[in-house]
């Protein structure tokens, strides 16, 4: 038996009420290219935690409505939160390590430009980094879909991370790392540079602010593959991937 079809929906307040309408891009996805029918049991999320199921009653021309039969809290979220920062990449780039780390389990994620960032950001393109959180989010049964923020500049960046127990600066020429993977427990901060990377100055800035240096080993990894990997670390030694 398949799945149940998955989809994002604001301002439910069941059991109140129990009957809810999906609409927007979502009721295009469920109508167009999902085929959702009536009768069609599926699961809405509302970015709480808790899982929805529903039956579909009506399908209209911009609009469906569902009845809610019950909810459940959703087993798939992260027990430790992981936020990762990644500087803006060219492309498509950043798509893809806002999907990967949301399958890893990442509950926070944040884009900014630095120093040697050519990429750009707008509100389009932010838009754009939500949706990716939204469909990875569904693709993998998590129950929330980590919101993807902007920062103008690394230090709002970095400001953003506090409380965060563990505060680890990805950088090429960090050398040893000032912190080991396998030693790390509670909530935990990653970031990770654009293309171009960090300058000295803007290290040593992360460092004043407590955090620490990391290699990934011996090898120059493209930006994308430098956020994944550590995120997945991340994950693996927190007991996310076990």
């Amino acid at each position: 038996m398949s799945t149940p079809r998955r989809f994002f929906v604001e301002n439910l307040t069941y059991p109140d009420n129990t009957e809810v309408f999906l609409e927007g891009e979502e009721f295009v996805h469920a109508k167009t290219v999902l085929r959702v029918e009536e009768g069609s049991e599926i699961v809405l999320l509302d970015n709480s935690g808790k899982e929805y199921s529903a039956i579909v009653q009506k399908i209209e021309k911009h609009r469906l409505s569902a009845h809610i039969t019950g909810a459940t809290v959703g087993d798939k979220e992260p027990n430790t939160p992981i936020y990762l920062l990644c500087g803006a990449l060219k492309g498509d780039k950043t798509e893809l390590i806002v999907q990967k780390a949301v399958e890893l389990g990442a509950g926070r994620i944040g884009v900014f430009s630095s120093e040697f960032c050519s990429a750009y950001m707008n509100e389009n393109k932010l838009e754009r980094l939500n949706k990716v959180s939204r469909e990875a989010a569904k693709q993998c049964l998590r129950s929330r879909a980590p919101s993807v923020e902007y920062f103008g500049t690394l230090k709002e960046a970095l400001e953003s991370v506090s409380g965060y127990q563990n505060k680890l600066f990805f950088c090429e020429f960090a050398g040893a790392s000032d912190a080991e993977f396998c030693g790390i427990s509670g909530s935990c901060a990653l970031v990770v540079g654009s293309e171009g990377g960090f300058s000295e100055s803007e290290y040593m800035y992360a460092k004043s602010l407590g955090f620490a240096g990391m290699s990934l080993g011996k090898r120059i990894l493209r930006a994308e593959t430098a956020a994944i990997s550590a995120v997945a670390l991340a994950a693996y030694f927190l007991g996310e991937l076990g």
